[in-house]
């Protein structure tokens, strides 16, 4: 029984009445394959160093699956496959929530279930991130994720498109963040504005840019929207903020040719 309420105290509930050397998390209504258990221990087992084990996952559901979900699934067995997970931590949670195993001693030394902030799951993704555990995956499906209308990541606030870009940023400003180096954001649509606010209020200063003609010279929030077209500092760290696929993917091709790498100078936050 849940001492308090929500997720993280139900997490916070069952790690206190753990005690195997081996920890890993599913919701009740999800499925997992006879051999994940074995599967992702062998994994960790076979790793030379303390690792996070995960796997291929694949949604279900009663009343369909929607794309944005489907995507989320090929993604993330994309990430597994390529072995890249950390390599795009700011775009979404690299690690699904259902479907990881670490050792004790690893998980409580990033903080484990500790932490009190919503989505539970990328936070604690970004704690092994900043604490570079490497992620070691199983190249298989060992874990089926229900999904239905009234799932908690669907209706509940502590989920939102908000809380989630609060949660990059912060993490932004704390792990990859230089000072002494310019900051760039590229993108003034909703998310680009929310993430601009998030900058100011932070005190934290960049420039702001745009491939959209109808925002560049614009005044938003006391920043004038720059053109895309000019080149960029060569120390620029430049958050991305573009939302349509192919537009992105143009963006990240022009900023490669100037020398900027992902992970090093370039952060898609979306």
């Amino acid at each position: 029984q849940n001492k308090g309420t929500g997720i993280i105290s139900a997490l916070q509930s069952g790690y206190a009445m753990s005690s195997g050397m081996y920890i890993t998390r599913m919701d009740a209504d999800d499925l997992m394959t006879t051999d994940k258990l074995s599967s992702l221990k062998n994994r960790l087992q076979d790793s030379t160093s303390p690792s996070l084990a995960t796997a291929h996952v694949k949604y279900f559901s009663a009343e369909g699956m929607q794309d944005g979900y489907l995507k989320y699934e090929s993604w993330l067995n994309d990430l597994c496959t390529t072995e890249s997970h950390y390599k795009h931590i700011y775009k979404e949670c690299v690690i699904p929530s259902p479907c990881w195993m670490v050792d004790r001693e690893t998980f409580d030394m990033v903080g484990g279930f500790k932490m009190e902030r919503y989505p539970e799951d990328y936070d604690l993704a970004f704690r092994f991130y900043q604490h570079q555990i490497p992620i070691v995956p199983v190249q298989k499906v060992l874990h089926y994720w229900r999904d239905y209308p009234t799932r908690t990541s669907r209706t509940s606030p502590d989920y939102s498109d908000n809380r989630f870009l609060a949660i990059k940023m912060d993490n932004f400003i704390l792990l990859d963040y230089d000072s002494s180096r310019s900051l760039v954001l590229w993108g003034a649509g909703k998310k680009g504005k929310a993430l601009a606010q998030l900058l100011i209020n932070r005190t934290t200063p960049f420039r702001w840019i745009s491939n959209n003609d109808k925002k560049i010279g614009k005044n938003i929030y006391g920043q004038i929207i720059q053109s895309d077209t000019q080149d960029l500092p060569k120390d620029a760290q430049v958050i991305l903020a573009i939302a349509n696929p192919e537009e992105k993917k143009q963006a990240i091709q022009d900023l490669k040719s100037q020398g900027l790498t992902l992970k090093s100078s370039l952060f898609p936050f979306c």
